[in-house]
């Protein structure tokens, strides 16, 4: 059973079982592994590679990983608190030589875009990367995702130029290089653990400028 995340610009599906397309094997994935080619599945199971849990209750199951050693980028689920739920996120995260992600007392995984943050899913729900993630990639060739240095997730055709990118997208936050353009906003989540972008705190550009505002149900009331 498929089940559609209904993002208006990124589409996933989430399946609780499957015998087809490929599943990526713990036994199989290399470290330092930033590129997915098209019908790849991952499941959100604890078994999982790459899944590290943290002491201040995170936890991350990466799926894609640029560069070694230091704070890098990955994308993947990622939960805090009950875990009950997950977002598949782009994050921050410490890693060693071997790109492997370490759990150090300091610096915990940090969510810089999260798809569909207000329908979040469980254990066991299933990622597959199909060619029509977006509503503006039909018939465009797309073949594969890919997180460059910088975090940006990007779905690339067959010249390997970019079809669609998270940064386009942003949620609650920058990162450097990236842009928040006139009509986009920036949308503080409930809590750390409820990621619903309900937050008290907005950032927009328009033709006027840069405000930060705080939402409400009706105008929101710009404060700068």
């Amino acid at each position: 059973m498929s089940v559609n995340w209904n993002w208006c610009f990124v589409l996933f599906f989430l399946i609780f079982s499957t015998p087809f397309s490929f599943l990526v094997d713990a036994r199989s994935q290399s470290f330092d592994y930033p590129t997915a080619k098209l019908s790849t599945k991952w499941v959100n199971s604890p078994s999982a590679p790459h899944s590290v849990a943290f002491t201040d209750g995170s936890t991350v199951r990466a799926i894609l990983l640029r560069g070694t050693f230091g704070p890098r980028y990955a994308c993947g689920f990622f939960c805090n608190g009950a875990c009950d739920t997950y977002l598949f996120a782009v994050f921050i995260v410490q890693t060693n030589s071997a790109s492997s992600i370490v759990a150090p007392a300091i610096g915990f995984p940090q969510v810089v875009w999260a798809a569909n943050r207000n329908n979040p899913v469980r254990i066991n729900a299933t990622l597959e990367l199909t060619s029509p993630w977006s509503t503006n990639t039909n018939g465009k060739s797309v073949v594969g995702l890919t997180l460059t240095d910088t975090g940006n997730l990007v779905l690339f055709n067959k010249k390997n130029a970019a079809v669609w990118q998270s940064f386009d997208h942003p949620t609650d936050s920058l990162v450097p290089g990236q842009k928040l353009v006139e009509g986009k906003k920036l949308t503080a989540s409930v809590s750390t653990t409820n990621w619903k972008d309900g937050g008290l705190f907005s950032l927009s550009v328009t033709k006027k400028g840069l405000f930060a505002s705080i939402e409400s149900n009706n105008t929101p009331v710009p404060y700068y």
